[in-house]
Order: C-alpha cells, then structure tokens, then sequence
C-alpha cells in the first residue's frame, strides 16, 4: 500500500523595507524547503502591484491575512519592518499563528531606513534621498548593492508612505510589545546589527531568542543555512 505523504505546512515570507521576496531565493535550497512549503510574497507596492488606497502597515498586514487564507499558511517569517506588519496580521482573519520576526521593528531606533521618510515632503524626493544614501552604502558591499536595486524598483509612493506610517507606528506604540502579543514568536538576529536599544528590550522580555552570529541584516542571503536552521529550531520549540 503506497504511503501517503503529509502536505508540508506553509511558510510565508516577506521582504522589509522597500526589499522584496527575491530576498529569500537562497532559503529555498536549504532543509527549510523541504520540511516546510515555503511561500515567497511580494507585498504590494514591493514587488506586486500597489495599493489603490494609501499604503499603510494596516493595509499591507490585510494583504498579508489574506494571502495566508488563500494558502493556508501559519507562519510568517517577516524580515525588518515586515515584522510590524506580521504582528498585525496574526489578529486578523487568517490561519496566521506564529511569526519568526528576522531582525523585526522592536524599537523605534529599528527604523533607521523606513523612519527617514518621515523627512521629506513628498516621495520623490524621499526615493531620491534614499537611494543616493544606499549607493554609498554598496560601495564595497554586494548585499548593499542588492538592496539598493530592488528598492529603485518598488512604488515610490508606496515606499513613502510605508515609511512614514511605520514611523507614526513606532511612536504611538512599542513594536515589540505589538509582537511579543501576537502569541508565538521567535526573534532571529545577531547583535552588531542591532540598536541597543532593541538589545536592551531584548535581553529584558521573555521572548524565544535565536542567535545568528556572523550573519548581516539579511542573513537569508549571506547565512541562509544557518537561518534554515534556527528558523526550524524555533518553529519546533514554539508549537
């Protein structure tokens, strides 16, 4: 009698600032993708067509639930301000019962990128500013220089926008108390990347923690075997 074989829980990931799913192409060679149906999303305005209203947390973390019900997925592995956006949506109606928060907003120094919005007036400018600031950070760094092209790519205004909600977001609330009451949730980062702020949250909260040392802000790209790793040790000891 041939065995029938157990459908594979699905995985949803989401790119942070201006980024999008292409982030996570290397995870989907590691033992993550075969224990689990990994499911790379492009938000909308990053990737996949924007928004036709403004694009807030709010509106995307609604995006975000209702890809989980078409896919039926329960976790989220959200990198940077994306984890805002998964905290959000894990109230929502959705399968959604776990995040793994990959150097996710905890802190309002977290948005060194997306807080700068809040500067500028309109999103051209803000893009403009934006990028030239990426450019100088790419000399020299191939990770930088990734990123730098795939924000060139997403919706202007959607990226201002974006940046400018999560700012307020930040300072109306915590978000890492906004994460810590999702329910289940692992936080995946190593500290030089880190605010100390957010370090001293860290150390302070009885939250899973996982160590990814040596690895950068992106480390699905420069660590992905390492991330594979400790996202199913996480996953594991939270169910």
């Amino acid at each position: 009698m041939d065995q029938i074989e157990t459908p594979r829980a699905g995985l949803i990931m989401i790119a942070g600032f201006g980024d999008n799913a292409s982030m996570f192409d290397r995870l989907l060679t590691t033992p993550l993708a075969h224990k689990y149906a990994l499911i790379p999303y492009n938000l909308p305005g990053f990737g996949a067509p924007s928004l036709e209203g403004e694009t807030t947390i709010e509106a995307l973390a609604e995006a975000l639930a209702k890809e989980a019900r078409r896919s039926g997925a329960k976790i989220v592995l959200a990198h940077s301000v994306a984890s805002i956006i998964a905290s959000i949506a894990l109230h929502k109606d959705s399968p959604l019962e776990m995040i793994l928060s990959l150097e996710g907003n905890i802190t309002a120094d977290d948005a060194y990128f997306s807080g700068t919005a809040a500067d500028y007036d309109d999103p051209a400018t803000f893009r403009t500013a934006f990028l030239t600031r990426l450019a100088e950070k790419a000399r020299g760094s191939s990770i930088f220089g990734r990123y730098h092209d795939n924000v060139a790519k997403a919706d202007p205004e959607a990226l201002w926008q974006l940046g400018r909600d999560a700012q307020r977001f930040s300072e109306a609330q915590h978000p890492g108390e906004s994460l810590v009451a999702s329910g289940k949730v692992s936080y995946l980062y190593d500290d030089p990347n880190c605010p100390d702020s957010t370090l001293d949250w860290l150390h302070s909260h009885d939250i899973d923690k996982r160590r990814l040392v040596g690895a950068s802000h992106w480390p699905s790209i420069d660590a992905p075997d390492l991330l594979s790793t400790e996202c199913m040790a996480a996953i594991k000891d939270l169910q």
